[in-house]
């Protein structure tokens, strides 16, 4: 192995490569996480009032899967064509117009200046 060859190794990568439907290992954790988070409960209690509760785990399977799919398009449109880190700073200004978090983001909009209002003596 020489140094004239051009491997993309993962520590040169500038961030985490996407690995289904343009999202990161980690967004894929969170996404999976929430579904079943959700779904288990769900259709365990309505597997359970159709009398077969072992069924709910798979209907927690499908729901899971069916979840990751249509969230990860979801994500695919919305990050497309856009930088790093774009959604996740979208949803820190939601939550700051909603009142729910103060945003560390400068949002100012107008003309800036330095904050002179004479020369400085020389």
């Amino acid at each position: 192995m020489g140094l004239d060859r051009y491997d993309i190794l993962a520590d040169r990568l500038n961030a985490e490569p996407a690995i289904f439907k343009g999202c990161s290992s980690s967004e894929l954790g969170v996404i999976v996480g929430v579904a079943a988070f959700v779904w288990l409960p769900v259709s365990l209690v309505l597997a359970g009032l159709m009398g077969a509760v072992t069924m709910g785990f798979g209907l927690a399977g499908v729901g899971v899967v069916a979840t990751v799919v249509v969230t990860a398009t979801l994500f695919q449109r919305l990050k497309r064509n856009r930088p790093d880190g774009y959604y996740q700073q979208r949803f820190v200004i939601w939550l700051h117009d909603k009142g729910l978090r103060p945003s560390k983001l400068v949002r100012r909009t107008g003309s800036w200046d330095i904050g002179r209002t004479s020369a400085l003596p020389r």
